[in-house]
């Protein structure tokens, strides 16, 4: 599959430095195998909406032997065609719960949320990581843009497939979301009533850091300015006739950097987490891909999520830590928060040196909740 298209056109008065943008925004293949029901049109492939999948194992980490893997499409209500990997156990007979998994926010499937799919495949689930709309295999013009309210609804569709894999038991069925996606994960659940326990991995409220910044320490004089130069990139964009895009995220990320910073630069742009498709391994999202956030806070109706279980998982020493805190004093019960000791942001995307992901933890919680 060709590179990811990436226009590297930015406005001289509109935010050049990728450190400066952080602190102003702060930022029906296979039918037969996985037993999709066969008149369905929701796993179809047509017209504007074809994409292409790799066919090798591109994944940033191991391929195991314990599992069935699949390269899967389906639809989302607006019509996106979404690739996904399905994840299925060896061996394991009769209906199984299943889990949706996506994340973290510019990541494509290849990287965390694959790593997660597979890993409890591993120990008895059905498994899907995707890539949201606009991104990764998925398809969308242009490239690299999201919204919270489709971004919320690809994770519904993703429990749509689930809907057509005869192995699952539609009763059963959980979401798993990374860093942003864990918001959106909460998001859906509170209004998809198929999902019936969730599970958030250091977790970023998008909306929330949009609006207010890091820590919430945007003014709001800060605020309307940066709805001001976003306003005004719109109509450069128009007058254009293409979508300028952010400086490359993660490239060019120095000492002095703040930590979190470099954190991410040490996965997305290493051996460790790299890849091509990845919004945030050197790509960007496009520089108005904020607008839509910004006034639309996704965690609003999270008590609406009970009596389904909620379990948050967060980094000791990650600077994303106070959002999984916030929506965990938010929700109403049942809920739990694990806090993995001296764990950073990025630790939990892979495991980090010592592998401190707690698969045991998620596996118990969803075995507990989906019986």
């Amino acid at each position: 599959m060709q590179p990811l298209s990436h226009q590297k056109a930015v406005a001289d008065d509109v935010i050049t430095d990728r450190r400066d943008f952080l602190r102003s925004s702060t930022c029906i293949a296979a039918i037969s195998a996985i037993g999709l029901s066969a008149n369905s049109s929701f796993a179809s492939d047509e017209g504007a909406n074809k994409v292409e999948q790799s066919a090798k194992w591109d994944k940033t980490f191991p391929k195991s032997n314990k599992v069935e893997h699949r390269k899967v499409t389906f639809k989302n209500r607006y019509g996106f065609t979404l690739c996904g990997d399905l994840y299925q156990p060896k061996n394991v007979k009769g209906k199984l719960p299943a889990l949706a998994v996506s994340g973290p926010f510019g990541a494509v499937k290849e990287q965390a949320s694959g790593l997660y799919a597979q890993t409890l495949a591993e120990k008895g689930f059905i498994t899907l990581a995707f890539d949201p709309s606009y991104t990764g295999e998925s398809s969308g013009e242009p490239r690299n843009v999201a919204s919270p309210d489709i971004c919320t609804e690809d994770l519904s569709a993703a429990v749509d497939f689930f809907g057509l894999v005869s192995r699952v038991d539609r009763n059963r069925i959980g979401a798993i979301g990374i860093c942003g996606w864990g918001g959106f994960v909460l998001n859906a659940a509170a209004a998809d009533k198929r999902i019936k326990a969730v599970a958030t991995s250091t977790m970023y409220d998008i909306s929330r850091v949009s609006a207010y910044g890091y820590n919430d320490n945007m003014s709001f004089v800060e605020r309307t300015n940066m709805l001001e130069q976003l306003s005004t990139q719109r109509w450069k964009d128009t007058e254009g006739g293409s979508y300028a895009y952010q400086p490359p995220y993660n490239k060019g990320v120095t000492e002095d950097a703040p930590q979190f910073m470099i954190d991410y630069h040490d996965y997305y742009m290493t051996s460790r987490g790299y890849h091509e498709r990845a919004v945030n391994s050197g790509n960007a999202w496009t520089m108005t891909n904020p607008l839509s956030f910004m006034n639309a806070p996704i965690l609003n109706y999270i008590k609406e999520i009970s009596p389904r279980p909620i379990l948050f998982i967060h980094g000791e020493q990650a600077h994303s830590r106070y959002m999984s805190e916030t929506a965990y004093h938010a929700a109403a019960e049942p809920k739990e928060l694990m806090i993995i000791p001296d764990a950073v942001h990025t630790d939990l995307y892979d495991g980090g040196e010592n592998h401190i992901i707690p698969f045991e933890k998620l596996s118990e919680f969803f075995n507990k909740h989906l019986s």
